[in-house]
């Protein structure tokens, strides 16, 4: 999937890979999409309700290994 920003967040305990992309979401225009990579199982779940509650499009996500890879579309 193609996207404008990657956001590396390995390591990193919850909740703080969805403030990170919170934060790396508001530099983006409406319309691009920000790639986040996470290692915290609970990122899953996190960034699910950080896209429903904030109106960003989670466009998908996928786990290989343990490394959670997900696409979000910042809403317009």
């Amino acid at each position: 999937m193609n996207f404008d920003r990657e956001l590396d967040a390995r390591g990193l305990p919850c909740p703080l890979p969805a403030l990170k992309a919170k934060h790396a979401l508001n530099e983006l225009a409406s319309g691009q999409v920000l790639k986040v990579i996470a290692t915290d199982p609970g990122s899953v779940r996190d960034m699910e309700a950080f896209a429903r509650m904030t109106g960003h499009r989670l466009l998908s996500s996928t786990d290989d290994n343990g490394e959670h890879a997900f696409f979000l579309l910042k809403k317009k």
